[in-house]
């Protein structure tokens, strides 16, 4: 066990020169902000409607308190979680993100390869701009999930599925809060969607399921290739019904994205699926939605340890993964925050804000008393919304 706050933060300590990245989660915002076009940073910041529930996903962690517990020896912890068979170091992953070529020329590659040097699952996006078995060539054998947008065309999405699994990825994610995108406010005032200029389509123009469907291959007449992706990414006709379209075309371990309400967890339970991901898309798809850690002890309660919960959507800091691991999830998935880095140094950025957040879990969990993330449950916190027994005056 590796106590990495301790050697991360005294390394930053020691270091005889100004730290190159920012350590406050404010300024990797403005750094990207200062690096990126407008239109790119308000893609990446930007969420459904007013950005509302962007904000209150962040602001809902303080309704979450936690209490630290003294003489609790907490000289060796264990940040390792263990997730569908196999034991990754800390409980955080990266979230499936696309079109990250319009953050940096890194793209998915750098992100990818930040993860592989830190043993943190990268979770590929359907949307890329890179493909997914580049992605997975850069990974070499380091732990990769696939995140799939199910395409209304039942032909790519189960090629998208197979050629995950021939790539060597271990998971696949499904998003289901996207069978179309929302109504963002900030990328209409910019008239802005990357899809349209290419980019965030390289998983499309390279499958055969695809490219079949083509007049032209999309080398030759890239504008007509767009505007079939156009109508066939998103799928609003699925149902319940249809996962079993999904366990036709795969082997591994199948994950729902996108639950924010128990009985949809209570259905994904009886659907025989391997985990779920609390989510609201980052606030990225309904405006005013219930926040994501707001959802997640519910959802745990009706779960009760059934298959692994995981969440998303808020997460900036070492406490937030805390919480959420207290209120019931197993991991938490990065999103936003590892945007920022990408934009402000590349895979170096990347893998510094991973770095920066593992140590700010080890030593917010060492300073509350805990010694294992496996261990933490709602008496970690104070809350109404956790006990209605304790109190503290």
């Amino acid at each position: 066990m590796r106590n990495v706050g301790n050697e991360v933060q005294f390394a930053i300590y020691q270091s005889q020169q100004t730290n190159p990245f920012p350590i406050q989660f404010e300024d990797w915002v403005k750094g990207a902000s200062d690096k990126l076009t407008s239109e790119a940073f308000d893609y990446i910041a930007g969420g459904a409607g007013s950005d509302y529930t962007v904000q209150a996903n962040v602001d809902r962690f303080k309704a979450y308190n936690i209490v630290p517990r003294m003489f609790c020896n907490v000289e060796e912890r264990d940040l390792s979680v263990e997730l569908f068979g196999h034991t990754y170091p800390f409980p955080v992953l990266h979230a499936p993100i696309g079109v990250q070529s319009i953050i940096h020329e890194d793209k998915e590659l750098g992100s990818a390869r930040a993860c592989a040097k830190l043993g943190v699952p990268y979770i590929a996006s359907s949307a890329a701009s890179t493909t997914l078995e580049d992605i997975a060539e850069a990974m070499g054998d380091h732990p990769r999930w696939f995140q799939l947008y199910w395409s209304r065309d039942a032909e790519i999405a189960a090629s998208f599925l197979q050629r995950a699994e021939r790539a060597g990825y271990s998971a696949i994610v499904i998003t289901l809060d996207t069978p179309m995108m929302a109504w963002r406010e900030k990328d209409l005032t910019n008239a802005y969607l990357p899809f349209l200029k290419g980019e965030g389509v390289a998983n499309y123009l390279s499958d055969p399921a695809f490219r079949a469907k083509l007049e032209k291959p999309p080398e030759e007449d890239p504008q007509a290739a767009i505007e079939q992706w156009a109508k066939v990414f998103g799928n609003a006709t699925l149902t319940w019904e249809d996962l079993s379209f999904i366990r036709q075309h795969t082997t591994l371990p199948i994950i729902l994205k996108g639950i924010v309400h128990p009985e949809d967890a209570k259905l994904a339970v009886e659907a025989n699926v391997d985990g779920i991901i609390v989510s609201n898309h980052g606030g990225r798809q309904v405006d005013g939605s219930i926040t994501a850690i707001d959802a997640l002890p519910e959802i745990a309660d009706v779960v009760r340890g059934r298959v692994p919960i995981l969440m998303d959507s808020g997460i900036r800091r070492g406490a937030d993964v805390l919480k959420a691991l207290a209120l019931g999830a197993t991991a938490v998935l990065v999103g936003r925050p590892s945007m920022y880095a990408l934009a402000v140094g590349g895979e170096e950025g990347v893998e510094t804000l991973f770095k920066q957040l593992v140590a700010d879990v080890d030593l917010t969990l060492a300073l509350a008393g805990g010694t294992n993330v496996r261990h933490l449950d709602k008496e970690f916190l104070q809350s109404s919304y956790v006990s209605s027994e304790r109190s503290f005056k």
